[in-house]
């Protein structure tokens, strides 16, 4: 049986690829007539938007959502899932860095065992420095933060839309859709996809950002930090009481104090510096439940195409 594809696309500062990516999704074999492509204007202050609208005018099965800001990649993401109409859904980029092609690929790995197909580049076209720092981010959210499926994320995916079910209503500004989607089903499946470079323009995604991105979908799939936070504190707990009693017993024994002040410098620098990062943890949280209980929306829609 042939599936009709939502094929969501965010876009920001690529108006030159756009034409293109429809171009191409809609010759694909998988394509059927009522399938569509949700193209999402994330606040773009160029020409995004006269494109979308041109492609919607031209295109049967386009629709074009235009953001009031930009909100970022995952909370457009976001718009274009909650807004799709048919029982499958199609994530991708708009700078062509993963070929449209590859969506029969994973379509036809889309068994009924399986509810999401993540494709995996088999080379990512980025610099050295940024798949190193991208690997080591997504290692450390796997095995310290306890997010199984960090070291597969892609923004390439496809998932049954049943799935959108456990998202939630309200989820405020931070959204992560990889987070989303891991606590929704583990039935997941890998595929090898092609990754080429982008069509146009340069990545706006910083170490900042991938770090920020990172620390939010941690927060917002997993108690686990808050976890590491609590023995983080026992440790501290443990290793000051354990030079309190090395203090002591030094001056009753040898009737002298431990002297030193770079090691008693040393020893409040690393303790501010945990305080800090726990306090941090717990202020993520804290954000995500002040921005959720005011009921603050993930995006707010301008415009759509008719």
């Amino acid at each position: 049986m042939q599936l009709n594809l939502s094929v969501v696309v965010p876009t920001y500062k690529s108006p030159t690829t756009l034409e293109s990516l429809v171009q191409r999704i809609v010759k694909l074999p998988s394509w059927t007539a009522d399938s569509e492509i949700l193209i999402v204007d994330d606040g773009n202050l160029d020409k995004t938007w006269e494109t979308v609208r041109r492609l919607a005018t031209r295109y049967r099965g386009v629709r074009g959502f235009r953001l009031q800001q930009n909100v970022g990649q995952h909370a457009a993401l976001l718009c274009g899932i909650r807004s799709a109409r048919n029982e499958v859904i199609v994530t991708l980029d708009d700078d062509l860095q993963n070929p449209p092609e590859e969506i029969t690929k994973l379509l036809s790995a889309l068994t009924d065992d399986v509810d999401i197909v993540i494709g995996q580049p088999k080379k990512a076209s980025h610099s050295s420095f940024r798949r190193l720092t991208s690997k080591w981010s997504k290692g450390l959210l796997a095995r310290s933060l306890g997010y199984k499926q960090a070291t597969v994320i892609s923004p390439f995916r496809i998932f049954r839309t049943r799935l959108r079910e456990s998202f939630g209503s309200q989820l405020g500004p931070n959204v992560s859709i990889d987070a989303l989607l891991a606590l929704a089903s583990n039935r997941y499946k890998l595929i090898e996809v092609e990754h080429h470079p982008r069509g146009d323009g340069a990545s706006s995604y910083s170490i900042g950002k991938l770090f920020n991105f990172f620390l939010t979908s941690a927060t917002s799939a997993s108690v686990v930090p808050l976890q590491i936070a609590t023995k983080a504190g026992y440790l501290g707990l443990v290793t000051s009481l354990a030079l309190l009693m090395f203090t002591v017993a030094r001056r009753l024994i040898f009737g002298d104090a431990v002297t030193g002040f770079p090691f008693l410098a040393s020893l409040i620098a690393a303790t501010s510096g945990v305080q800090l990062l726990l306090l941090g943890i717990l202020g993520q949280y804290i954000g995500h439940m002040h921005y959720r209980v005011i009921g603050m929306p993930s995006y707010v829609v301008l415009e759509e195409t008719n």
